[in-house]
């Protein structure tokens, strides 16, 4: 089974259902961060993404603290001969008047092969810091593939940011627009520290653009970009759900930061501009996973739509239906704020589960048929399921219920 991604969406005090558990603020351990080489100026924050459409492509980035330092990344495939190098940009940005950014390395390794594992280092003598990866299979219906889902936790990750491939989308925080101080350009640190690979998929923007990877096509959108008719992000969209070939990738999983159907008083209805602009899309593409964060808590819905909504018929709620893709809304994992623990009663028939706890997910997709799906809490171990629900393909299971 390939282990090779993670999905970053960067980004009720009692229970609110029988469904439900208290909320809990509990969160175990410390992360496994990568021990700080020796040597001055040694590279941090590691971290890689999907470089390109299909896998064969993964961009390394890190930052040095004092200087720039080496701007090369060594790989091969094997540790004791990384008789490869790619070289990178590297960068710097000001923000507010008074921060100055680390310098800000990003590499892209080009013609890797699929589903192959790539030891790597960046640094040199004393400040090597030394990864491994492993790269997607080859896009195809019955690749298998497991995806880690986790939203808003950032400095923590390193331990698995420079193993597994990350693919993410901004949230509010990284709007990060203050025109009284001088700052104009919105996501400007976003756009500095994470790459996409953007221009593979066609699109004209950093935040809005898609990979395929195994067996999924996953298309990442910006909530807090213009999505209006016409709009860069809305053209974009509409031509890659065209482009979408279910033969040969037949999961579509689709990610925003602000959820489309949350019954979170915090939030509530935050997202249903986008919803209302790109459902009927979505449904008609019979997308399989709708996946958001932005809500410091957890729920997932069952396939619900509001398409069959006019003004006569009364259906004024979500409707059961079944090429209607599953929301899962995954703002867990973990952030200053505090918890979402405020549900609105009594739950509505829309939601499957819900709960306001600090946690993951991990979404296993086994063939072109089906997926299993699994929501831990954190303070429950990794062993424990708290959710868990197999998902069929609305492609090729289209009125298969779940």
């Amino acid at each position: 089974m390939e282990r090779v991604l993670a999905v970053l969406f960067l980004l009720a005090a009692h229970p609110a259902s029988p469904d439900a558990r208290g909320a809990s603020r509990d969160q175990r351990g410390q992360a496994n961060v990568f021990r700080q080489p020796p040597g001055h100026n040694a590279p941090e924050q590691v971290h890689i993404t999907q470089g390109d459409l299909t896998g064969r492509a993964m961009t390394v980035s890190w930052v040095t603290p004092e200087h720039p330092g080496s701007n090369v990344v060594r790989y091969g495939l094997a540790a004791d001969n990384l008789n490869l190098t790619a070289e990178g940009t590297v960068q710097r940005y000001t923000w507010g008047g008074t921060y100055q950014s680390p310098y800000i390395h990003h590499a892209t390794l080009t013609g890797l092969d699929h589903a192959t594992v790539s030891p790597s280092a960046v640094g040199y003598g004393y400040t090597v810091r030394s990864f491994s990866f492993k790269t997607p299979a080859k896009p195809g219906p019955d690749a298998p593939i497991k995806f880690g889902l986790i939203v808003q936790l950032v400095d923590r990750l390193m331990f698995v940011s420079g193993t597994y491939p990350w693919i993410w989308t901004a949230g509010n925080h990284e709007i990060d627009y203050a025109p009284e101080i001088g700052e104009t350009v919105p996501f400007k640190p976003f756009t500095h520290r994470y790459p996409t690979p953007f221009r593979a998929s066609n699109s004209t923007g950093h935040l809005w653009y898609s990979v395929k990877m195994a067996s999924a096509h996953v298309i990442m959108l910006s909530s807090y970009s213009a999505y209006g008719k016409y709009t860069p992000q809305w053209t974009w969209l509409q031509d890659e759900l065209r482009r979408v070939d279910r033969k040969t990738t037949p999961w579509l999983i689709v990610c925003v930061h602000s959820p489309w159907y949350n019954t979170n008083d915090y939030h509530y209805m935050e997202g249903e501009t986008m919803r209302v602009q790109f459902e009927r899309w979505l449904v008609d593409a019979k997308a399989d996973l709708v996946l958001a964060g932005h809500v410091h808590s957890y729920e997932r819905t069952h396939r619900v739509s509001h398409v069959a909504y006019d003004i006569a018929n009364g259906k004024a709620t979500p409707q059961f239906n079944a090429s209607a893709p599953v929301y899962v809304n995954i703002g867990d994992g973990g952030n200053t704020e505090g918890l979402a623990n405020s549900f609105r009663s009594p739950q509505p028939d829309s939601a499957a589960f819900r709960e306001a706890s600090y946690g993951h997910a991990t979404l296993d997709i086994k063939n072109r048929t089906h997926a299993y799906y699994e929501w831990h809490r954190n303070q429950d171990g990794v062993k424990v399921v708290a959710d868990k629900a197999w998902f069929t393909n609305r492609y090729y299971m289209p009125t298969h219920t779940n």
